[in-house]
């Protein structure tokens, strides 16, 4: 598993996609968070808060995690690769959780440079640390989550065809449906239980600064669940 997990990062920025995807992520965030005028501004908004920050990030990952997973199977499939790597002597779910963390990583990676939103915040409050540090962190915490859920969602999607376009599109629209499809369906119903469904209504959950164990298990059985679905789908026989 680690050998494919190094693999995977050496990959990534053996080519500019590593790059490509660190920089897309910050200059979309710092143009929206301190440039362009509206909501998300920091400074128009007039508080000492990087909420605007946590609801923008799941809106760019929802696009930039199925770019960044969208050839981890499609691409060994096209070149026909895939056979050999199944033949390797380790096991299919290890290749899976190997193609899994070196995404997950890259994404990880991409995350820790915008900390220094909270170092800004932080020194432009008034008076200096006037910031919810509870939220804060409790939020950051429920975005590696995540970030954890649309990775496995991403790289389940690559499975479904050869073609990385059709991967991507796949992701984007499983990952839209689970972060914000069933809150909708929610509104419509009226009901509190199809909103739990989704994963936008335990982000805000974290996003309070009170990290509830049910918020968690959520998070990782959407994760360990479309990890498995992939595994199924790398050797149809065994569904």
């Amino acid at each position: 598993m680690l050998a494919i997990l190094k693999k995977e990062i050496n990959t990534f920025f053996a080519s500019p996609i590593g790059y490509l995807v660190i920089a897309i992520f910050l200059v979309l965030n710092g143009l929206f968070l301190w440039l362009f005028k509206g909501e998300f501004n920091i400074l128009d908004y007039g508080f000492a808060d990087l909420s605007a920050f946590f609801l923008l990030a799941p809106w760019i990952l929802i696009f930039l995690i199925p770019a960044v997973t969208m050839r981890s199977f499609s691409d060994e499939k096209k070149q026909g690769t895939l056979e050999l790597l199944l033949t390797k002597p380790i096991s299919q779910f290890h290749i899976v959780l190997g193609k899994y963390f070196g995404a997950f990583a890259l994404i990880i990676i991409a995350l820790v440079p915008t900390l220094l939103y909270v170092f800004t915040v932080y020194q432009l409050g008034d008076p200096v640390g006037n910031i919810d540090m509870g939220s804060t962190w409790g939020s950051y915490f429920g975005l590696l989550f995540l970030v954890a859920a649309y990775t496995a969602i991403g790289v389940f999607a690559s499975t479904l065809s050869d073609n990385q376009i059709v991967a991507f599109i796949s992701a984007v629209f499983i990952c839209f449906v689970f972060y914000i499809g069933f809150e909708g369906l929610a509104d419509f119903a009226s009901s509190n239980f199809i909103e739990q469904l989704g994963m936008s209504a335990h982000f805000k959950s974290m996003g309070r600064g009170v990290i509830d164990t049910r918020d968690i298990v959520y998070f990782i059985s959407i994760t360990i669940s479309f990890l498995w679905l992939t595994k199924l789908n790398l050797n149809p026989q065994n569904k």
